[in-house]
């Protein structure tokens, strides 16, 4: 029985470690609504995408295009693309992926 329980507890730590994620990953939406309001709301203010009018942070629209994820907004943040600037050297890690915290959780609420 306690081998038995030692598994199972083994397995549980495990389980907890293998998918769960770094602290700064799951980013702060509070702090990521600053970032966002003074980087990205000139482009961005609620949720819409002035530039392309069809690429908005709407949730059916980062599904749409691959990017309802907090690693491909990180990815986005980062690199740019087309219109859009690269903020890496402006925005540290913890930053982006707080940014990327604040889109997902406005993106699930609709953007109210």
């Amino acid at each position: 029985m306690k081998r038995i329980v030692s598994a199972l507890l083994l397995g549980v730590a495990i389980f907890t470690f293998a998918f769960s994620r770094p602290a700064f990953a799951a980013g702060d939406p509070a702090s990521g609504a600053k970032i966002f309001s003074a980087n990205c709301a000139s482009c961005h203010a609620g949720g819409k995408n002035l530039v392309q009018a069809n690429k908005t942070l709407q949730k059916d629209a980062l599904e749409k295009y691959g990017m309802y994820s907090e690693e491909a907004i990180i990815a986005q943040v980062s690199k740019g693309k087309n219109a859009m600037p690269a903020f890496t050297g402006r925005l540290n890690d913890a930053q982006k992926a707080d940014v990327a915290a604040y889109v997902l959780l406005q993106a699930e609420n609709g953007w109210n």
